[in-house]
């Protein structure tokens, strides 16, 4: 139940600051930038940001007997040999996989996949990243997750070309890195047409809609992922595409139901100011 809360707490923080940040660059390109051919990769990550930083700043989130125990195992690092770092490192991860800090865990499955080069370590370096650029609204975390997050991804797609969960996050990179926005869109679209049901894809293309202004598409992509399966991220979204459409009593649907589903006091009164709102 612990670890349950933990997820929930993350999906609501992601919920009430991914989608307020700023416009993604080039969704909507100003006249003047059409025809231009940007970077294919994100910037490369700002120098201070590290796993020593983004640990340093997880660990008053969590319980201090947890930071403690993370202490514990990162003293360990430096006096140990290849063989035992590495064991090090993917126990660090865990650990912090269980209390939901992805930036912290991003760096050290990162670190893995940079010694062994294995498909299933580059996509958790890289998820992590996409997940820790989701609830941060520091832009220099931002550029760094997304730069990392795009090396990770491209990484796995060069041991297998073909794989969707690598595209989608690369594709989703891509575009939250704002370099080459409609590169990522197409990216998400190759997948959803071999896997039109894929949710990731469906998520984050329902979400660059949203922030592109594209409110129709938008609810259609969150309406798919809810015939899937009732989560709070989906509905949240629903509502907003909802409200911005002026389907008021859709809107209030959707939240009521969203509310419902996080179980989260505080984020449940934040619901709750949105729907008195709408009810104006």
């Amino acid at each position: 139940m612990r670890k349950k809360q933990i997820v929930v707490s993350v999906i609501v923080i992601a919920v009430m600051g991914y989608l307020y940040s700023l416009p993604v660059k080039g969704l909507v390109k100003p006249p003047e930038a059409a025809g231009t051919n940007e970077a294919a990769s994100a910037e490369k990550p700002a120098a201070n940001i590290t796993q020593a930083t983004v640990s340093t700043s997880a660990k008053k989130l969590i319980d201090p007997s947890i930071a403690q125990k993370i202490d514990g195992l990162e003293s360990k690092l430096g006096g140990s040999n290849e063989a035992e770092k590495a064991d090090l490192q993917r126990t660090l991860a865990t650990e912090w996989d269980n209390v939901g800090q992805p930036a912290p865990a991003a760096f050290y499955y990162l670190a893995l996949a940079k010694q062994n080069n294995t498909m299933a370590d580059w996509l958790n370096a890289g998820n992590r990243f996409n997940e820790a650029y989701k609830v941060t609204q520091d832009a220099s975390e931002q550029s760094a997750f997304t730069a990392n997050a795009v090396e990770a991804f491209e990484n796995a797609a060069k041991l297998q070309p073909d794989n969707l969960e690598a595209k989608t996050g690369l594709g989703t990179a891509y575009v939250n890195g704002g370099a080459t926005p409609m590169q990522g869109i197409a990216l998400l679209l190759e997948v959803v047409k071999k896997d039109p049901n894929n949710w990731n894809a469906n998520l984050n293309l329902g979400l660059f809609s949203m922030k592109s202004g594209q409110f129709e598409k938008a609810v259609q992509r969150f309406k798919t992922l809810i015939s899937q399966k009732e989560a709070v991220e989906p509905y949240f979204y629903l509502a907003e595409s909802y409200k911005q459409l002026g389907q008021k009593k859709e809107a209030i649907a959707a939240y009521e139901r969203c509310k419902q589903l996080m179980g989260d006091p505080v984020a449940g009164q934040r619901i709750d100011e949105y729907i008195k709102e709408l009810k104006k």
